[in-house]
């Protein structure tokens, strides 16, 4: 349970649970005062009828002749009498009423005023206790009373009389509070669930806004998110915009720290090609100034060999510049639908010789065909397949191997020569890196400026499975998508 969201619906949970008991609690005590309400207006009404029928018995003790009638003019008297006699008997009861009733003349004495309920009540409850010696209870609901009614048989000269006492309950002190008290709880346990549940809600959608920004911002920033109006949640909001702010400035002082550090190569570079380019300069000038000085002091005829001396001086040079020129020009991809298959055949022949073999393998055994930019990959293969042929000798063999896969073309190029020297590794694609006296060291350098003009990688790979020493292996990965 880590979650907000559990943890509000289980503290919904635990709050509805508690509501309930108490509820329960609180119906069950008012049930219980209002039964024993009931059961004290029952003991009452019961002992209000035995002193009715006491007195009563007083009354008729001295009794002399048979009872009037019920329709005869004795019959009024009577009904004073026992008026007298049920006034008397609840004279310290204050509040109940009493009286006779007598089969076939009906309510014939009252200690007060009664309704027509009530009345029938009476009459029907009487008639059911001339027949039951032990009386008769019953409840009345006359309006938002209840009345408890006690009626008992009574034996004496008047036939077919019947006491009864009526005891209206009185609501407890505690009732009204009870009854406040549940409206209130079940009034507050709504507002709680409503709440809770609003609550749920209303975080819920929140934070699926905030994750729903974060998923779709832009790769290496943090969008601007807006305020959702709950405070912890503004703080956790206002806490991810300043660390947006920080990494935006921190992104933009590291490209500008990139561009600055980028220029200081490439300011380096630029130093020791210079510093190259002089010294691969001095030798061919200083060697055509030694030629020409002796030709001008030779014989004709050993002038057309110092000129033939000097063209070749000239020729370097010119490889120089036109290797300086390919290292230095910025190259634009422009991919096209290529089949690497028949380049990679292309370049195998024109740098294999008589005494150098090179062997094209393709992964699969099958036609490799995908955008990419031919010329980019021709130049990188030209410079690697040329400086592997000079490194093989006589007999050797060239290896020249692609595989790719749907997003990524890999070509392999090894040598059949001693390795590179352990000292030369570091600085191998370094402008004027090299290990022949004849060689300019710029061939690699313009592999991997080509190569990474493709959004490539060009690295020296140790031979798979062979000793050291025994060739050099040269891995080109680029970017391409395949067909």
């Amino acid at each position: 349970m880590r979650s907000l969201r559990s943890r509000l619906s289980a503290l919904w949970l635990l709050s509805l649970v508690a509501v309930v008991a108490l509820g329960f609690l609180l119906v069950g005590l008012y049930r219980q005062s209002t039964e024993a309400l009931a059961d004290r207006g029952a003991t009452l009404a019961s002992e209000s009828c035995r002193a009715i029928a006491d007195r009563y018995g007083y009354y008729a003790a001295g009794w002399a002749g048979p009872a009037p009638a019920a329709d005869s003019a004795q019959n009024a008297a009577l009904r004073a009498d026992l008026t007298a006699v049920a006034r008397f008997a609840l004279a310290d009861r204050p509040g109940l009423a009493g009286g006779f009733w007598r089969q076939g003349g009906g309510l014939i004495a009252t200690t007060a005023p009664l309704t027509a309920t009530l009345t029938a009540a009476i009459a029907s409850q009487a008639q059911a206790s001339l027949t039951d010696s032990a009386g008769q209870s019953g409840l009345v609901t006359q309006g938002p009373s209840s009345i408890v009614l006690r009626t008992c048989a009574l034996s004496g000269p008047v036939a077919g009389l019947v006491a009864w006492t009526a005891v209206t309950l009185l609501q407890a002190p505690g009732q009204d509070r009870l009854r406040l008290g549940l409206g209130v709880l079940l009034a507050l346990a709504v507002l709680m669930s409503g709440l809770l549940a609003w609550t749920v809600m209303a975080w819920s959608r929140r934070i699926t806004l905030i994750e729903a920004a974060l998923t779709q911002h832009e790769a290496g920033a943090l969008p601007h998110l807006p305020r959702t109006g709950e405070r912890e949640l503004d703080r956790i909001v206002a806490a991810l915009n300043a660390a947006g702010e920080r990494l935006a400035e921190a992104r933009r002082r590291g490209e500008a720290l990139a561009a600055q550090v980028a220029l200081s190569e490439r300011l380096a570079a630029l130093g020791r090609v210079a510093a190259g380019v002089a010294h691969e300069i001095r030798n061919p000038i200083a060697a055509m100034r030694l030629t020409a000085e002796n030709a001008l002091a030779a014989e004709p005829a050993r002038r057309g060999a110092a000129l033939e001396v000097m063209l070749r001086q000239v020729a370097r040079l010119d490889r120089l510049s036109g290797e300086l020129l390919a290292m230095t020009q910025r190259r634009t991809p422009r991919p096209a639908t290529t089949d690497v298959t028949a380049l990679l055949a292309e370049a195998a022949a024109a740098h294999g010789t008589a005494a150098v073999a090179v062997q094209v393998e393709a992964a699969g055994g099958g036609r490799i065909a995908g955008m990419a930019d031919p010329a980019l990959l021709g130049g990188v293969l030209d410079n690697l397949l040329g400086n592997a042929v000079r490194h093989t000798p006589a007999g050797g063999q060239v290896r020249l191997r692609a595989e790719a896969d749907a997003h990524r073309l890999v070509i392999e190029v090894a040598d059949g020569g001693p390795g590179v020297d352990p000292a030369l590794r570091g600085s191998l694609f370094e402008p004027f890196v090299t290990g022949r006296a004849d060689g300019t060291g710029l061939g690699l350098a313009i592999a991997r400026e080509l190569a990474a003009a493709h959004g490539g990688t060009l690295v020296l790979a140790d031979p798979g499975g062979a000793p050291a020493g025994q060739g050099a292996v040269f891995r080109l990965e680029v970017p391409w998508l395949a067909s």
